[in-house]
């Protein structure tokens, strides 16, 4: 059990399609985003060239990375859409009618 100076948070990246990486972290009360990101190693890559096209936020809702955390946050990175979601499923649709 986390103490008043430590928060529970959980930070998830999917690199690709069907594939969730996650890390369940404890960080000291006041932690950011940016310090989440960092603890779970992923700084460098929201740094790099690639990292432009990433976004971050907490339960699906995008956040500056100076955001305070809350204890039992999820901190998601979130690729780039390739494909307009509806699109997707209507493709998925025409190709399992057959």
């Amino acid at each position: 059990m986390a103490n008043a100076d430590t928060i529970q948070v959980l930070v998830t990246w999917s690199p690709q399609p069907r594939e969730v990486q996650r890390w369940p972290l404890s960080l000291p009360a006041g932690s950011t985003l940016d310090d989440a990101l960092r603890a779970a190693g992923l700084l460098p890559l929201l740094d790099s060239e690639q990292g432009a096209a990433l976004q971050v936020g907490i339960w699906a809702k995008a956040k500056p990375r100076d955001t305070v955390l809350r204890q039992h946050d999820r901190v998601e990175v979130w690729r780039a859409l390739k494909v307009d979601p509806k699109e997707a499923r209507r493709q998925r649709y025409r190709k399992a009618k057959g």
